[in-house]
């Protein structure tokens, strides 16, 4: 028979229950016992759900109460020497939030994703020792329950390549040794505890590989072919391209293509697989959209003509850690949307009918594929999709208007003119505490239990209260604080034609935060102003510069459910022409500086090189189409997050933004060293803050993190700031840390020549 299997599932709870009880655990409202009494509820609904619709392939230890990442570095006993003598969940826990007395490790993107892992701190030094075996724990744990699991493993090789060096000259590939050790001595107690099969995730495949990483995969999986369990090696996120070679020469059992980011390479895998067991990567575990399971089925009948159905696996694309948890608790999308959509349990029946589909032919899920062709047929057709309109405006984008009137230089000498700033300018990235006050405001209003006028007086008077607030500290750029909106994302796209929103979509991006994507289904427009009335209101409670605050065209676009009936390409340049219609607004009322964030701009590079100019083409030239109808004047920032910038400085200097703020804190301004390196135009703003970590930096750690930006960057081009916004952090600590943060600027600020002041 044709086998369903699944690579992992969302770990959140269909109602973020997950969410909830680490936040409960971390402020001390529930211990340690109670926060794994919620993770083993959660698991075994996730083994029920599973088993329920029918699936034979059912993943084990793909749960995590913070991140898979990190969970392997853990158990590889990997864990920095300034978190010793902790253990368990308390360990984890520092490592990925840090203490009052030990920064949080390094945090960044999975591949291009906007799920956050913890990035593992590499040493000669190391230990490496199966600190644990909680994998053989949750597969005991699921056979208790009826259900025989295949574990779940980050591949060692992988697990490697996402670490980073802590010490000059050293080779993270040189710990292979001690690393497949550890794997060979885990896998065999999988073995002896029943597992047959276990799946070794090896995304690095999909990437452009050193021949050092090539041979360490050689090396690895020669060690542990015979050590455990059968091996199914999963590569996602694209194709194997040229190292399809090298995969399908791996002493493996099995092996994971991803066939919706590349199903064109099914042939020659199909050449190459040998007598190994093939997963056919068909449902997309990155998107929402109901798939066209017909032609699904016709790439799954090929490799079963080719294989026979006993070495074929049916599987979504990759883990549905990417994807919400249950489409039936949207009751409020109407029949036809709902209709469109498939989350992470309706993928489950999406897998269980293609499977049986392609052993029995489609008679064998003939009512699922019936629904499926009618919910294609309904996309395709349907009137709310397409607007002529907008079609048109973005057929007449010409080259002048992706570019500024004057170059930065130019515009450098006006804005300073008119904003008058000091040398280490300090400002924030835009939001501000969103306390259970707001949300519960939020909350009532959504439920018509406040009136209009009283929510709008509401959010004014945290408005100005915030306003207040900075002036107090002592700021010198100010935001409004953000209190009006939901997310970041979410705002924008509520006030934009082609977007409609669901109830329960959440997906994880790290720890315990959650989003809930935006559906991006037709052409984009903007109706109407989006934050002028805001800004504008902002701006006449203070004579501090006031920035305006916009989500960019790249970020809208990679943090949305995006349709795939035309390319990203298109869809972004319609949200920049809507971002664009923004900043003028802005401009016009007053502003004189509009940020536009674009956190996600390095997330959607492609993993493959040969791929990246085109997407760097288009994604700045959406950039600067939504930044480039302001006079020399206005200040334009932009900011990005948790990314490594050293192999797109070119593209971030095309961007042309004024100002540019980075996530600094965390790496020590390693990451300043590219712009460093670059020897990048503009000016910058490197985080001194890890507002993801509950810890208040002090004034004396903020200093030598701006002395060590200082020392590559000049002076008069630097800016000091938090790394991110500031709604997940309370008002206490976000006092104490900007106090400290405005008395280090003032500190530089005395130390710098006068000659640097002057400039400024």
């Amino acid at each position: 028979m044709v086998a369903s299997a699944n690579l992992g599932y969302p770990r959140i709870g269909a109602r973020r229950e997950l969410k909830r009880a680490l936040e409960a655990h971390w402020k001390g409202e529930i211990d340690a016992d109670a926060l794994e009494a919620v993770g083993a509820e959660l698991r075994q609904q996730n083994w029920a759900a599973q088993a329920k619709a029918g699936l034979t392939r059912i993943p084990s230890n793909d749960f995590s109460f913070y991140d898979h990442v990190l969970d392997m570095t853990a158990l590889l006993g990997a864990v920095p020497p300034r978190f010793a003598g902790r253990q368990g969940l308390d360990a984890l826990f520092a490592m990925a939030r840090g203490t009052t007395d030990a920064p949080a490790m390094e945090m960044t993107k999975w591949f291009d994703t906007n799920y956050h892992y913890i990035v593992p701190e590499l040493t000669p030094d190391l230990d490496l020792h199966l600190a644990h075996d909680l994998p053989v724990q949750r597969f005991t744990e699921a056979k208790a329950q009826g259900v025989h699991t295949r574990p779940v493993l980050l591949g060692p090789v992988t697990w490697l390549a996402l670490g980073k060096s802590k010490a000059e000259g050293f080779d993270p590939l040189s710990l292979l040794p001690q690393v497949v050790a550890v794997y060979a001595e885990l896998l065999s107690r999988l073995k002896r505890a029943g597992a047959d099969w276990v799946q070794i995730d090896e995304p690095i495949l999909v990437r452009d590989l050193t021949e050092p990483e090539a041979e360490a995969l050689r090396t690895a999986y020669a060690a542990l072919a015979e050590a455990g369990p059968k091996i199914l090696l999963a590569t996602y996120f694209g194709a194997l391209g040229d190292n399809l070679g090298l995969a399908c020469g791996l002493p493996v059992a099995g092996l994971h293509v991803d066939l919706v980011r590349a199903p064109d390479q099914l042939d020659a895998v199909l050449d190459r697989i040998g007598e190994r067991t093939l997963s056919l990567g068909l449902i997309d575990g990155r998107n929402i959209w109901r798939s066209d399971l017909t032609a699904a089925l016709t790439l799954a009948t090929r490799a079963v003509e080719r294989l026979g159905p006993d070495r074929v696996e049916v599987a979504p694309s990759c883990s549905l850690l990417h994807v919400p948890v249950d489409l039936a608790l949207e009751t409020e999308l109407d029949d036809e949307q709902a209709s469109w959509l498939a989350f992470a349990r309706q993928k489950l029946d999406e897998v269980a009918a293609l499977a049986a589909a392609a052993a029995g032919g489609r008679a064998a899920a003939a009512e699922a594929f019936d629904r499926a062709d009618a919910a294609i047929a309904s996309r395709r057709s349907s009137p709310r999709i397409h607007d002529a309109g907008v079609k048109a405006r973005v057929a007449r984008v010409a080259d002048d208007d992706l570019r500024r009137a004057s170059p930065y230089a130019d515009r450098a000498a006006s804005q300073q003119a008119r904003l008058g700033l000091p040398v280490f300018p300090t400002t924030t990235i835009g939001s501000f505490p969103q306390t259970p006050d707001i949300r519960q405001a939020r909350a009532a209003h959504r439920r018509g239990d406040m009136a209009d006028a009283d929510y709008q007086s509401f959010l004014q008077d945290r408005t100005r209260d915030c306003i207040r607030r900075q002036e107090e500290l002592g700021l010198d750029v100010l935001v409004h604080g953000e209190f009006e909106r939901n997310d970041m994302v979410e705002y924008f796209g509520e006030r934009l034609s082609g977007f409609f929103f669901t109830r329960n979509g959440w997906v994880q991006s790290y720890g315990s935060r959650c989003v809930k994507p935006p559906v991006i289904f037709g052409d984009v427009s903007r109706p109407e102003a989006m934050t002028v009335d805001w800004a504008r209101f902002a701006a006449a409670q203070t004579d501090r510069p006031m920035k305006g605050m916009l989500t960019g065209p790249v970020t809208i676009l990679q943090w949305s459910f995006v349709r795939d009936d035309q390319p990203r390409a298109q869809t972004c340049r319609q949200i920049a022409l809507a971002i664009r219609d923004e900043v003028a607004d802005l401009e016009q009322a007053g502003l004189p500086i509009i940020q536009i964030d674009e956190a996600a701009l390095r997330e959607g590079l492609p993993l493959r090189q040969a791929e990246r100019t085109a997407y760097l083409d288009w994604a700045v030239g959406c950039f600067r189409l939504a930044s480039s109808p302001v006079s020399d004047e206005t200040q334009i920032h932009t900011h990005m997050c948790y990314s490594e910038f050293n192999d797109i400085m070119p593209a971030i200097a095309a961007m042309d933004a004024d100002v540019i703020s980075i996530e600094t804190s965390r790496s020590d301004m390693e990451l300043l060293s590219a712009f460093h390196d670059f020897a990048y135009p503009n000016q910058i703003g490197p985080g001194v803050w890890d507002i993801h970590s509950p810890r208040v930096p002090d004034e004396a750690s903020m200093v030598a993190l701006l002395q060590a930006a200082a020392a590559l960057i000049p002076p008069e081009r630097l800016w000091v700031n938090p790394d991110c916004g500031l709604k997940t952090r309370g008002w206490p600590e976000v006092e104490r840390s900007l106090t400290h943060l405005v008395a280090a600027a003032k500190q530089l600020r005395d130390s710098v020549q006068p000659e640097a002041r002057r400039s400024a």
